[in-house]
């Protein structure tokens, strides 16, 4: 690559960013990789395990963060979002807005300053499960590893992480910062997040406290999770002997989510998986429109339908009422295939909800198509999507979507570098 190349802009820091940063990179080009979270990994990073080898997600997060750590030519910017691009294919201009981590570069997370922290907060990372310091490290496998002073959850007055921090480490004086950046190309990896299930009133959402969602259950299971990783029936604490899982909530529904997200009934089928190792004489139901798990996921499916005391049910939840004494759920619906209507009692009920491309806030230049989902603008180039936000898919289908991105932006990047 022509040393005198512009870089790749990557906005987003999950599974797609980061393979669309890395793969940039080992090519040849400069790249700056934003996100705005204050660590990279994005929703893979929150997950118990991949499916269908059911591995956890650290070991091919850590991959990817000791490519990026080798490589000099990517620079990355966290808490940070574009508040503007202009200008056109080969020589854009971005306005990158960093909001203050007030931790510096100096932080060795010796995790001094939330020992002495008086202040709380919700844990983003565990869905608001949990709490953490208003001193936090983001989770245990964040990268850049460095802690956060969320100064929103804190007294004004307090500076007691400040005091303790033997490195000079805290800045609680850090105020919001502007840089200003010419690309070549743009990549936008700004994922998704869970569709919200309490906008599905019928199926009893935030109001049942034993009804939770798929995105919970992989909080629960992981052994960094509010729970230790252990399973749990959020009423009582203790693990459910019976377990249903909703597919399609709030999916393939005019109401909610027109369309399928791809990955809900492979993510169930994993889940199921997590129940049955922890709760081996649970019996476990999955009420289902289709089973949707194409290509190499047939086998996964096959596999984890045939555990022990898995039952498919193939008919589309269309209520969940509670029993008030037990907090046991009933969970009903039509039974597609005997016609009869279908009744089952259990003890946690998890509905599996969409993927919602995060596509909110993105400047100008960038086109959504009608679900919301970026589309390549009209004989546009520079501008490209990759992951989730482009279209739902499972991680390694995101892995080469984002690599491909990539290409693109190289071809791109080579093209401008020529013409300079």
């Amino acid at each position: 690559m022509n040393p005198n190349a512009k870089p790749v802009l990557v906005v987003g820091g999950g599974i797609a960013g980061l393979t669309a940063a890395v793969e940039a990179a080992e090519a040849g080009c400069q790249v700056v990789l934003v996100e705005k979270a204050p660590s990279l990994g994005g929703r893979v990073s929150q997950l118990n395990q991949y499916f269908p080898k059911l591995c956890p997600p650290a070991c091919g997060l850590e991959i990817n963060y000791q490519r990026l750590k080798n490589n000099p030519g990517i620079s990355v910017l966290t808490l940070a979002e574009v508040e503007s691009i202009g200008g056109s294919p080969g020589d854009f201009e971005v306005t990158v807005k960093l909001a203050p981590r007030h931790v510096t570069e100096a932080c060795t997370a010796c995790g001094a300053c939330a020992e002495v922290c008086p202040a709380t907060r919700p844990d983003e990372f565990n869905l608001g499960l949990a709490q953490t310091k208003a001193a936090y490290l983001p989770h245990r496998m964040a990268f850049p590893a460095l802690y956060v002073i969320d100064r929103a959850a804190c007294s004004k007055d307090c500076h007691a992480c400040a005091d303790a921090c033997n490195y000079g480490a805290v800045k609680l004086d850090q105020a919001v910062e502007r840089r200003s950046f010419r690309v070549a190309a743009v990549v936008a990896a700004t994922g998704w997040k869970p569709y919200d299930a309490a906008r599905i009133e019928n199926l009893g959402f935030g109001k049942y406290p034993n009804v939770v969602t798929n995105s919970i259950v992989e909080r629960l299971a992981a052994s960094d999770g509010p729970t230790g990783g252990k399973i749990l029936r959020p009423s009582d604490g203790q693990p459910p002997q019976s377990v249903i899982f909703v597919q399609c909530a709030g999916s393939r529904d005019e109401n909610h989510l027109p369309y399928c997200s791809a990955v809900c009934c492979a993510a169930s089928l994993k889940q199921s998986t997590y129940v049955r190792a922890q709760c081996p004489e649970a019996q476990i139901s999955i009420f289902y429109i289709d089973i949707r798990t194409p290509g190499r996921l047939e086998d996964f499916y096959l596999t984890a339908a045939a555990q022990a005391k898995v039952e498919l049910v193939k008919g589309k939840a269309a209520k969940i009422e509670e029993d008030t004494a037990s907090r046991d759920l009933l969970v009903s619906a039509e039974d597609a295939l005997s016609g009869k209507r279908a009744a089952r009692r259990a003890g946690l009920v998890v509905l599996a909800t969409g993927i919602v491309p995060q596509t909110e806030g993105l400047p100008p230049g960038f086109t959504l198509d009608e679900f919301r989902f970026l589309s390549p603008p009209n004989g546009k180039t520079g501008l490209y999507a990759a992951g989730c936000a482009r279209r739902p898919g499972e991680v390694s289908a995101t892995v080469q979507d984002a690599t491909g991105a990539a290409l693109k932006a190289l071809q791109c990047v080579a093209r401008s570098a020529t013409h300079e």
